[in-house]
């Protein structure tokens, strides 16, 4: 183990000796690494594994709908970032990779890395990383360098987000690897955004092929997010939703048997939606009557100070015109 490897390891272990996974996401993964999945961080590179040819064969089988969906969004993704030394990574829900892009040059490098198709890459196999720490934690990551919970993992930068099926359930992550030192915090940004918005498209169509009779409509939301589906039948009833439009709607399995018209639906969202935006408005007035002081707005709205500031925050005021110097 060189100095590095050590100092990675140390900062590990002592991580984990104060109970720092109660404070960071990054080393409550450390910490399922260690004590669920039984991990050393200063484990030596064990030879690849990699799935038998039968094995992944059916692997690739059980995910033959989503590859057709994601080979257009994988492609858009290597385009933007393949010269600059990445690859891109399809991996199923148990994190093997089933489809891959990546520059014929750097294929002998990934390949030893493990960064290959039919290999094993949830956490725990590999600890923190991508593509496992995506699929443990069900949202999009950034594991750079030494934030991987191996040592020998540390020269890797792995951006992943997870790829919900029609039904909202976890079928995939999609990943982008490097192993070039000289990647900047901001063009990580950039692969990171990149990433999810692969992700979406990939739901998307997903979402689309699985109601391929039915019409599929953007659901209202104050971001606009148009991952936001809904699926309705000829008699405008809901047989579906991504599970973007779930969350944004408060819809459960039960809400999706057809028996729920959507423009009940949409016009209870607008409802909420409008009932946000009448107390944002007075809220407004009163905070620029006050001159952005929150206790002489509480007064003028008969409410206490500390209501108002509970209100500020559900309405994201804060740093907006009228609030810019609430106390």
């Amino acid at each position: 183990m060189d100095k590095s490897d050590g100092h990675h390891v140390q900062r590990v272990i002592d991580a984990l000796r104060t109970g720092g996974s109660a404070r960071s996401a990054l080393t409550a993964s450390w910490q399922r690494s260690s004590a669920l999945h039984k991990l050393d961080p200063a484990a030596p590179r064990a030879p690849v594994w990699r799935l038998t040819e039968e094995e992944f064969k059916q692997a690739r089988q059980r995910m033959e709908p989503l590859i057709a969906c994601a080979e257009t969004a994988m492609d858009r993704l290597h385009a933007a970032v393949g010269g600059v030394g990445c690859c891109v990574l399809l991996a199923d829900r148990n994190g093997v990779p089933i489809e891959r892009r990546g520059a014929a040059g750097d294929d002998a490098t990934f390949r030893d890395w493990g960064l290959w198709v039919g290999t094993q890459w949830s956490e725990s196999a590999e600890g923190t990383n991508g593509i496992g720490t995506a699929l443990a934690e069900q949202r999009p990551v950034t594991i750079h360098r030494d934030q991987h919970f191996f040592s020998r993992n540390a020269l890797l930068s792995c951006t992943s987000s997870p790829i919900h099926d029609a039904d909202g359930q976890l079928a995939a992550v999609i990943d982008v690897s490097s192993c070039r030192a000289d990647l900047t915090e901001g063009f990580l940004t950039l692969i990171a955004q990149s990433v999810t918005d692969a992700a979406r498209r990939i739901e998307c169509d997903l979402f689309r092929h699985a109601f391929p009779k039915a019409r599929v409509l953007l659901a209202p939301s104050p971001e606009a997010r148009a991952d936001a589906l809904v699926a309705v039948d000829s008699h405008d009833l809901i047989v579906g939703a991504t599970r973007a439009a779930r969350q944004l709607l408060g819809l459960t399995g039960a809400d999706l048997d057809g028996r729920i018209p959507v423009g009940d639906l949409i016009a209870q969202q607008r409802e909420v939606e409008d009932l946000a935006a009448g107390e944002r408005a007075v809220v407004q007035r009163a905070l620029a009557r006050a001159k952005g002081n929150v206790s002489q707005a509480a007064e003028l709205l008969g409410i206490s100070r500390a209501t108002l500031h509970r209100k500020i925050n559900k309405l994201g005021l804060h740093g907006r015109a009228g609030a810019t110097s609430i106390d």
